[in-house]
C-alpha cells in the first residue's frame, strides 16, 4: 500500500505521527510544529495572526478580537497546500484559539485540492482521547501495530505512577495557570492529569474548557502547589512575565509560595500538547508534588521551581 502523504496542522498531531514511525510520510506542518527537530525542514502550511513579542493581556485581547469578528487566529495557506497534495490532513476541533480548526481547512480547501483529501479532525478533552487519537491516526495511515506498541508503553508509564500513589492518602491540592493575564486555570486533560500525577485540581474541571478565574478566588483556595503552565510559553517566556503572578496583592501569603512550591513548566512543548508527550508531563505533575518518590530527569528542562 502507497505511503500516505500527510498534512499535519497542530504540533500534537504531528508528534503523534513521529512517534507511530511514520515522520517520512509528512510533506507539510504548521507553523507551530517543532517537535521533533527535524520536523521543522517541512513545509509551513499555516500562519499566526498574533503579533510576535506582545504580552500574555495582548495576547488574549488579539485573540478574543479575532474571535468576535469571526476570524480565525490562524490562516491556512490553501496554496501550498495544494501543491502538496495531501492524502491526509490533521486538524482539530477542539480550541479556536490553540491550533488551526475544521473549519479553517474546509474554507481553505474548498475546491482546491486535485484530488480529495481525507481530513481527520481531533478533539480531545481527557487522556482516553488522546490514546484514542493515537488509534484513529494510526488506523487512517495504516499504522495500527505501531499504535498498540505505543499506547501499550505509555499505559504502562502512567500505570507505574498510579501503583506508586495508590496508597497516598493525604494529597496536595494544586492550581495549574494556563494564563497569567488575564488569570486562568487549565482545564480539559490536565486536571485528569494532576489527579494521575497525586493532587487534587483546583477550580477547573476534567474534560471542561479551561476557565478564566478572579484572583480572589484563587487565593482564598490557597493552593498548597501551583504549577505555571502558561499556553504556548516556554520556561523562558513565562520567566518574562512571572511578575503578573507576583504583584498580585498578598501574593507571597499564600501557602504554596511560602512553602516554597510555586513551579514553572515549559507548557508549550508538554502540557498544551495533547499528543504522546502528555505522559511526559503526568511525569513532570508526579516529580513535582511528590519529588522524594519521581525523579524521571525533567527538572531544568521541563519544570523549574520558582523561589521567590
Amino acid at each position: 500500500m502507497p505511503a500516505e502523504r500527510t498534512i499535519t496542522l497542530l504540533p500534537a498531531a504531528t508528534e503523534i505521527v513521529c512517534a507511530l514511525g511514520l515522520e517520512s510520510q509528512l510533506v507539510g506542518r504548521s507553523h507551530e510544529c517543532d517537535y521533533p527537530e527535524s520536523v521543522k525542514q517541512l513545509p509551513v502550511c499555516s500562519y499566526d495572526r498574533i503579533g510576535t513579542n506582545l504580552s500574555s493581556l495582548a495576547i488574549d485581547r488579539q485573540v478574543k478580537q479575532l474571535l468576535t469578528s469571526a476570524l480565525s487566529v490562524y490562516e491556512v495557506n490553501a496554496e501550498q497546500i495544494k501543491q502538496l497534495q495531501p492524502d491526509v490532513i490533521i486538524t482539530q476541533d477542539q480550541c479556536a484559539a490553540c491550533a488551526v480548526s475544521l473549519p479553517d481547512v474546509e474554507q481553505a480547501l474548498a475546491n482546491e485540492l486535485q484530488k480529495p483529501a481525507r481530513i481527520i479532525s481531533l478533539k480531545p478533552n481527557s487522556l482516553a482521547d488522546v490514546m484514542g487519537n493515537i488509534s484513529e491516526i494510526a488506523s487512517a495511515l495504516s499504522a495500527m501495530p505501531a499504535a498498540n506498541i505505543l499506547i501499550e508503553d505509555l499505559q504502562e508509564r502512567v500505570d507505574l505512577i498510579r501503583h506508586k500513589l495508590k496508597f497516598v492518602e493525604n494529597k496536595p491540592t494544586v492550581a495549574c495557570i494556563e494564563w497569567l493575564e488575564p488569570l486562568m486555570v487549565s482545564g480539559n486533560w490536565v486536571p485528569e492529569l494532576v489527579s494521575i500525577a497525586g493532587g487534587i485540581p483546583v477550580m477547573a474541571e476534567a474534560g471542561k474548557h479551561s476557565p478564566y478565574v478572579q484572583w480572589e478566588d484563587l487565593r482564598l483556595q490557597d493552593p498548597e502547589v501551583i504549577v505555571v503552565m502558561a499556553c504556548g510559553f516556554s520556561i523562558e517566556r513565562t520567566l518574562k512575565e512571572i511578575d503578573l503572578l507576583l504583584q498580585l496583592p498578598n501574593f507571597t501569603d499564600l501557602q504554596a509560595v511560602k512553602n516554597k512550591r510555586l513551579y514553572l513548566t515549559d507548557g508549550n512543548q508538554y502540557f498544551n500538547r495533547p499528543g504522546p508527550r502528555i505522559v511526559d508531563s503526568i511525569e513532570i505533575l508526579a516529580e513535582i508534588i511528590y519529588p522524594k518518590q519521581f525523579i524521571f530527569g525533567y527538572e531544568g528542562e521541563g519544570w523549574i521551581k520558582f523561589d521567590i
